[in-house]
């Protein structure tokens, strides 16, 4: 008896060990592939051969070692990249991540207030589809943002108090009610933007359209590091989201207003007993987030540019931002975002060329995967705090 106990015993320990090992195999597999992944980019790839379709090392540039310049262009690119991407979803992740309401409009307040920005822009500095940058001064970038995010406040205020305040915890309503904001913001901006349609803007891409940057920022830094020189303006862009990082975070965690949303979305009841406007609270976040998201778009219109039906493109992009870097987390939103970028660039980058059609049009899905692992191994995202 006493040997069929210790049999039984140590079958079950078996058992134990098994799953214990079987419970680890997914995360070896994915740092397996994620080391790969950078041994490929650092070592194995290769520039396209002089004639030829190439093969599985075959990619745009070649490896980091063998091309560093390219290879640290992309990073900056990516960091850059990263900035812009932070300042629209800082916003988003302002309202969703941290208040839990559900704007889906994000994305056409973005469209929204880089119209309204271009059409200030064109009328102080010039008209056309693209101003050189010779006849743009500091105050011809600045103004149009000053007028572009109180207006794209003021519409996020009234979005707030109109049709979100007296739904506040009904994710479903408050998501198509916002849908049905964005659809009519989209609506409007078509019939009441004509540079938005004219013939110029269809010809440079269908009714897109570009702000320009100030004309100091228009040089090519050199950053004594592999003979890479690399634009200002990227840099300036890469700054302005740093700025705005810091910011959120010191308005967050270092004022009375900061403090008092954050204690409002853990307990609103308790911070309404201690006195609390808690709906005015909530307001000011809004109208922050808002006015977030047209800076964004003064940013990256500048840098590319704005067009009908890149709503729906920044509002995933924000939303996979939260998702990654975890609701209710400025911090998170960084890092979301960062990753999200570096994901893009590189796998746009350094896929294989192995053929003409081949592959770097698949890039979008490592976005996907990015999402897929990180709810897989971190379903609240990277630094997302309790519901």
């Amino acid at each position: 008896m006493t040997d069929y106990v210790a049999s039984v015993s140590a079958h079950a320990d078996r058992m134990l060990l098994v799953r214990a090992i079987w419970r680890r195999v997914p995360r070896v597999v994915v740092f397996g592939l994620i080391a790969f992944a950078l041994a490929y980019i650092l070592f194995i790839t290769k520039v396209p051969p002089g004639s030829g379709n190439g093969s599985w090392r075959t990619t745009t540039f070649g490896s980091a070692v063998h091309d560093p310049g390219s290879f640290l262009r992309i990073v900056l690119d990516s960091i850059s990249f990263a900035g812009a991407l932070f300042i629209v979803a800082s916003g988003f992740a302002l309202i969703f991540g941290l208040m839990r309401v559900v704007n889906m409009a994000h994305g056409s307040f973005y469209l929204l207030g880089g119209y309204i920005a271009y059409e200030v822009q064109q009328s102080m500095a010039g008209q056309g589809f693209a101003i050189p940058t010779s006849q743009v001064n500091t105050w011809d970038w600045i103004a149009p943002l000053l007028v572009a995010a109180p207006c794209i406040a003021v519409v996020g205020l009234i979005t707030q108090q109109a049709f979100l305040r007296w739904n506040q915890g009904q994710e479903l309503r408050q998501a198509l009610i916002t849908i049905g904001i964005s659809v009519i913001v989209a609506d409007q901006i078509i019939a009441h933007f004509p540079r938005a349609t004219s013939t110029v803007a269809q010809k440079f891409g269908g009714n897109a359209v570009s702000l320009t940057w100030p004309g100091w920022t228009d040089r090519f830094v050199n950053l004594h590091v592999a003979g890479v020189t690399y634009s200002l303006a990227r840099l300036v862009m890469l700054g302005i989201g740093l700025a705005v990082g810091v910011g959120l975070w010191l308005w967050l965690h270092r004022t009375k207003t900061g403090i008092v949303i954050r204690a409002g979305v853990d307990d609103e009841q308790m911070t309404s007993a201690l006195g609390v406007n808690i709906q005015k609270t909530f307001a000011i976040a809004f109208v922050v987030g808002s006015a977030l998201a047209a800076l964004g778009a003064v940013v990256w219109g500048s840098q590319a540019n704005i067009a009908s039906g890149q709503d729906g493109q920044w509002l995933l992009n924000s939303l996979v931002v939260v998702i990654v870097g975890g609701m209710g987390s400025i911090f998170g939103a960084a890092a979301g975002a960062i990753l999200y970028a570096f994901v893009l660039n590189f796998s746009a980058s350094y896929l294989p060329i192995s053929s003409p059609d081949c592959c770097g049009q698949y890039s979008p899905i490592f976005t996907f995967v990015l999402i897929a692992l990180v709810l897989a191994f971190r379903p609240r995202g990277l630094f997302g705090r309790p519901g």
